[in-house]
């Protein structure tokens, strides 16, 4: 979701790197927030950066201040992706099943699902509430596939974080990455990645299924 279907990891790196140096850590930036942990869930992200012990229910609060402070400075600038909504169209046009598999919680899901271009879009929706394991593992990809009732295999996951692709990897699924948070030297490199694009303006759905099928298309 977040990086994807709308450019904002920039805002929730700030954010984070806010709400860390209130609680004095130095040295910490948005580019190393964004390298290391951008799509992890917020206990993920706390214990690499604060506190390697810091309890659930600690780390619960913590991430609600830092989505507070989030959704206070993008409420008026949110929008979709470039080209998003044209695919989104082909895709329904093509009977394409698409869900959302995110590092989000449920409020920040809301934020910005509960919305056009985006609302009754995904036939299903997995937040970080609701699994056990966030990115790098394949738990929630694989929830999301199993709610559509579709193989794995037969998955194609658009992402713009490293945790994400390997998850999708883990999942035995294909990414398509988005350079919206990495460099695209950095995302070609990655495992399983079919290829690397700006924003949805240079793809098409049918493309995707094209490539998907490619029976050259191999791990590297």
């Amino acid at each position: 979701m977040d990086g994807v279907l709308v450019d904002n990891m920039r805002l929730h790196a700030r954010s984070w790197v806010e709400l860390f140096n209130d609680y004095g850590l130095e040295g910490m930036d948005p580019e190393r927030y964004l390298r290391e942990t951008a799509g992890m869930k917020g206990l993920d992200v706390l214990r690499h950066f604060l506190r390697p012990d810091i309890t659930p229910e600690e780390a619960d609060r913590l991430t609600e201040l830092k989505d507070f402070l989030y959704r206070f400075m993008y409420r008026g600038e949110i929008e979709p992706m470039p080209g998003l909504e044209r695919f989104l169209d082909d895709a329904a046009r093509m009977g394409v099943s698409l869900g959302v598999g995110t590092g989000a919680g449920e409020k920040n899901i809301a934020f910005t699902l509960d919305r056009e271009p985006f609302r009754d879009r995904f036939g299903a929706v997995v937040g970080s509430h609701q699994v056990r394991r966030g990115k790098p593992h394949p738990e929630i990809f694989l929830r999301v596939a199993e709610q559509l009732g579709i193989e794995p295999s037969r998955c194609v996951v658009f992402e713009d974080a490293l945790p994400g692709i390997e998850a999708a990897t883990a999942a035995g699924m294909k990414s398509i990455a988005l350079s919206t948070t990495n460099p695209p030297e950095v995302m070609r490199a990655c495992k399983g990645v079919m290829s690397v694009v700006d924003d949805f303006t240079a793809i098409r759905p049918s493309e995707v299924i094209d490539r998907l099928l490619e029976p050259q298309l191999t791990d590297r």
